[in-house]
């Protein structure tokens, strides 16, 4: 009885986050009819209906929440320890997924991935890039990259850069036509290029800082995108006045493409860092893969 049911457990709870018979029953390596039975089977015999189903969807009723909220952790605990056992061998292997922002994905996990993945053809690193806030244990993630003052404080963080710097820059000919800000305030009569986010859709805040004084400035202007590259692109054609990471832009400023403006408002900060859950045995891969991005001076 108890085998039955912890067996039809992991169903439920397949079923109730997939929110998909479909999709649960792929992952389980069943028949999607197979899985609506275990699922009947389960509610028979506890007296309740745990799922709520339509032609569209599959939903979890009050008690099917109440359960997987109750049980799933404790499902979750189960499975880690079991997986962390399989992956105690000598070399690094399975698949660790990351979550991180397009630009350090690309100046530095791609560069260390490079040396690290051909030493461990069993290894798999499933790279999300993502530059909203994603909670790397709700969506299961086993590390994530951001920036080093915005770190959960519950989690362990290692530095994988240096420290980084913003930068205000416009073309050579937009600041010629309309002349070059001399102090925050200026940024108003300016045509300012907003980055909007990806994942909240908000628009981002020009953060600036001087001799200890913080200024925070929602800047306008004509052009509204969600991608950096396209950012720093517009920037170049003379759209406006951008605000990127100092790095981002520096290839483009050494070619005299871009210039900078108010430098003495884009004071140094924390830069990039690996953050992952606390735990007492660490994978090899995850290891491996903390020791080839981690930052050496």
């Amino acid at each position: 009885m108890l085998r039955e049911t912890m067996s039809d457990l992991v169903a439920f709870l397949a079923v109730a986050r997939e929110r998909s018979f479909t999709r649960a029953a792929a992952k389980l390596g069943v028949s999607p009819s197979a899985l609506s039975h275990t699922i009947r089977k389960l509610e028979e015999r506890l007296g309740v209906r745990l799922l709520t189903r339509t032609s569209r969807s599959v939903s979890t009723t009050e008690p099917g929440e109440r359960l997987l909220e109750r049980v799933g952790p404790h499902f979750d605990e189960v499975a880690n320890e079991l997986a962390a056992l399989t992956e105690l061998r000598d070399k690094p292997a399975g698949t660790l997924r990351i979550t991180t922002g397009d630009q350090p994905a690309e100046s530095i996990l791609l560069p260390a991935l490079a040396k690290l993945l051909p030493l461990y053809p069993d290894l798999i690193v499933d790279l999300t890039v993502d530059n909203g806030f994603v909670d790397i244990v709700a969506e299961r993630f086993d590390a994530g990259v951001r920036l080093g003052e915005t770190l959960a404080q519950d989690m362990v963080a290692v530095r994988i850069g240096p420290e980084m710097q913003m930068a205000i820059a416009a073309s050579p000919g937009y600041l010629a036509a309309h002349g070059s800000p001399q102090t925050p305030d200026d940024l108003a009569n300016h045509n300012c290029i907003n980055l909007r986010h990806q994942a909240k859709g908000g628009i981002s805040i020009w953060d600036l800082e001087k001799d200890g004084r913080a200024v925070n400035v929602r800047v306008e202007g004509q052009l509204v995108v969600n991608d950096i590259a396209i950012v720093r692109q517009a920037a170049v054609d003379g759209l406006g006045l951008c605000y990127l990471p100092r790095d981002y832009l520096q290839t483009h400023i050494d070619a005299g493409e871009l210039a900078p403006v108010l430098e003495d408002w884009c004071p140094p900060f924390p830069g990039y860092h690996l953050y992952y859950p606390s735990r007492r045995q660490q994978s090899p891969a995850l290891a491996a893969f903390v020791a080839a991005v981690r930052y050496r001076s």
